[in-house]
């Protein structure tokens, strides 16, 4: 295989409704078939796409932005949050009703039995609100944690926990990240281990979590949807994830 592409989820395989569309599986089918390399890049949990996975015949994969990294089943590098760190983080964040979610490779767990910041933002992914287990990082690897606040309480943290990194993915939640972690990142691990040469690496996203890894790669391609500030930084703006996106941008870059 000489060339490899990198999908992003939410609003690039999946649409809005979190639903893969016909077209965008039969271009990946394709892809496979002429004998490029498919890989995800999200800042999903494996637990969370597990069925997606397995739907598209996707072994390998960059999860939590780059901190957990999978080659054909077998995980080839772990960069968890300071467990330290953290819990001096969750000291403020629930002295500001701020909860907070913790995620590892197999489950997520809350540090309250109800918030309507995590119903609505978990709803948004079509997920529940995970289970309560405050002490849940205590003994386990922590690769990614969620922050829920409002924008205007987040300059704190970024202020104050100069060890971690905090994305914005939804109005009332944050993704919380190991300093320097990121899915551009998470690609490089998995390059070196194929062995594929920066330009034939692609990359498609939508979100801000996507800047990274679309400026890392050879060809970084924005969908149609993505946020503005992402489309700056991308080779090839795409159409929109329910216009066929990753089809057209596929047949744009002469891939399939």
């Amino acid at each position: 295989m000489s060339k490899i592409v990198f999908f992003d989820i939410d609003g690039t395989l999946l649409d809005d409704d979190k639903k893969l569309p016909q077209a965008t599986k039969e271009a990946i089918q394709t892809l496979q078939a002429n004998g490029t390399y498919v890989a995800i890049a999200t800042g999903r949990a494996p637990f969370m796409y597990e069925e997606l996975r397995k739907e598209l015949g996707i072994d390998s994969y960059v999860s939590f932005n780059g901190q957990y990294v999978v080659f054909e089943n077998k995980v080839i590098y772990k960069n968890p949050l300071n467990n330290v760190v953290l819990k001096e983080l969750l000291n403020d964040s629930e002295r500001r009703d701020h909860p907070v979610v913790f995620l590892n490779q197999n489950t997520m767990k809350s540090t309250v039995k109800h918030h309507p910041f995590i119903k609505e933002s978990m709803e948004s992914l079509k997920f529940p609100h995970p289970d309560y287990q405050p002490d849940f990082y205590s003994d386990k690897e922590i690769y990614q944690s969620l922050l829920f606040c409002r924008q205007e309480e987040e300059d704190y943290y970024r202020e104050n926990y100069r060890d971690f990194s905090f994305i914005r993915w939804h109005e009332y939640s944050m993704d919380i990240l190991p300093r320097g972690g990121s899915k551009a990142e998470g690609i490089k691990k998995m390059i070196a281990e194929l062995g594929f040469k920066l330009e034939d690496v692609y990359a498609f996203g939508d979100g801000l979590n996507d800047i990274e890894m679309i400026e890392a790669v050879g060809t970084g391609v924005a969908m149609g949807n993505a946020v503005e500030e992402v489309k700056k930084h991308a080779s090839l703006v795409t159409k929109h994830v329910d216009d066929n996106g990753i089809y057209f941008g596929l047949k744009k870059l002469k891939l399939i």
